[in-house]
């Protein structure tokens, strides 16, 4: 029996997810979007070849509902659905510091449930996206699941309790690379380089660093000290780093992200 999978509230997330699902083999004509305004709904019709419907409707046809709106959108779009989706339902939830049980107590008496955190590598079929289980979900849901997230990158399984760390780590993580990259390039300049070649030394480091943080088996401590000289250029860089507290810094900023989660989790907004 054929499947059909709603995406609800479709911004690049959304978007990136039934594109990638498409190249994985799904039929457009299984796929339903839905949008705030209508023109970006006709713009994914016209883009992708899958159906834009209401929100009721999507409750009403899909097989899966995956809800990508931002947190503070989830109440009110729960309100709208509930009228409309049966029990058998799968549920997917993208949305950062919202527990499933949130979803349960919104929805008919045993909807089968499942949270995913996943993260803006999406759009390039890099995606590291974060599985966890309701109450309800059966090992068929949370496979299911996994199928629809790996067609835009890696997934893993971990406890729901785990969720907060997960998006502080790799929901919010590619922003901290980022950050660093910025900083990178702008040192690049301070020292002579033009831009663009900085741009292009510096992301093609982070490239072969990540591909051999993957592939290799090492531990980053040893391939750190790979390149770690006595008395190089490296250790004189690494030691300034410590010196200015980097290491400390990161931990507090990801401590400060996951807080910022469970703030979400209880409703503070704000």
């Amino acid at each position: 029996m054929t499947q059909k999978v709603a995406v609800l509230g479709t911004g690049k997330i959304g978007e990136a997810l039934i594109s990638g699902m498409i190249r994985a083999g799904w039929a457009p004509a299984d796929l339903l979007v839905t949008a705030r305004r209508p023109e970006r709904a006709e713009e994914l019709r016209t883009r992708h070849g899958v159906t834009p419907v209401t929100n009721a409707e999507a409750a009403k046809t899909a097989d899966t509902l995956i809800l990508t709106v931002k947190p503070q959108d989830m109440a009110t779009l729960l309100d709208e659905l509930a009228p409309h989706t049966p029990a058998d339902r799968l549920v997917i939830s993208g949305a950062a510091g919202i527990p499933t049980s949130f979803f349960e107590e919104r929805l008919a008496a045993g909807t089968p449930v499942v949270r995913v955190m996943t993260n803006t590598p999406a759009l390039v079929d890099e995606a590291m996206s974060v599985i966890s289980p309701g109450s309800h979900a059966s090992e068929a849901d949370l496979a299911h699941a996994e199928e629809i997230f790996g067609a835009v990158g890696k997934t893993l399984r971990v406890p729901e309790s785990q969720q907060d760390a997960c998006t502080a780590l790799s929901g919010s993580g590619p922003a901290y690379f980022f950050y660093l990259v910025e900083a990178m390039t702008d040192a690049g300049i301070l020292l002579g380089l033009p831009r663009d070649k900085a741009h292009d030394l510096i992301v093609q480091s982070a490239i072969g660093a990540a591909t051999m943080l993957r592939d290799s088996g090492e531990h980053p401590v040893k391939l750190r000290e790979n390149v770690t000289s006595p008395a190089g250029t490296t250790i004189s860089a690494i030691r300034e780093l410590e010196n200015h507290g980097v290491r400390a810094a990161l931990i507090a900023a990801l401590e400060a992200a996951r807080d910022r989660s469970r703030a979400l989790a209880s409703g503070n907004n704000s």
